[in-house]
């Protein structure tokens, strides 16, 4: 991971990122990518709802690209991936925004199915847990702050079960 290099995150990663305060540090490592979709999530929800994270509009456009996706490009993944239709909506379009890169982009998310379409798609060396990108910008939340679905063990074991389903098929 490389100081500069584009990261595609998903609207969970952007929301962790605002809640234990590492998403100022990961823009100023990284080139910190997503699509409108995963913006808009990140901005709307219960907001009286228990633990409620909010994303304020300022702090998520700063130092942040949010990529249009067309439904052309949701199709072009979709007949690549026919399980990706399965996807949340923030997720189908940013692997739909990912599927038109030629560039290095790596990518972190927190969905188990996220990662098995990631994997049907031949990405599973460009995934990068959240635990691993806070690292890398030398943001280190408090240990135990991160739930356990953004941390390295869990985007491994997700990853491996992925692996191992594609190889049987």
């Amino acid at each position: 991971m490389q100081p500069g290099q584009v990261v595609l995150v998903d609207t969970n990663i952007i929301i962790e990122c605002v809640r234990v305060g590492c998403w100022d540090a990961l823009r100023a490592r990284f080139s910190v990518e997503t699509v409108e979709k995963c913006c808009e999530e990140a901005r709307t929800g219960d907001l009286h709802r228990h633990g409620y994270v909010m994303v304020e509009e300022k702090a998520l456009r700063e130092k942040l690209k949010a990529h249009k996706v067309a439904p052309p490009e949701i199709a072009a993944l979709v007949a690549r991936d026919p399980d990706s239709r399965r996807l949340d909506a923030g997720e189908l379009h940013l692997w739909a925004h990912a599927f038109t890169r030629g560039d290095a982009w790596i990518a972190s998310c927190c969905d188990a199915a996220a990662v098995q379409a990631a994997v049907r798609l031949g990405w599973e060396d460009r995934l990068k847990s959240l635990e691993e990108l806070a690292r890398a910008a030398g943001a280190n939340p408090a240990a135990g702050r991160l739930k356990e679905q953004f941390g390295t063990a869990r985007l491994s074991a997700w990853r491996t079960a992925a692996l191992l389903k594609r190889g049987l098929k």
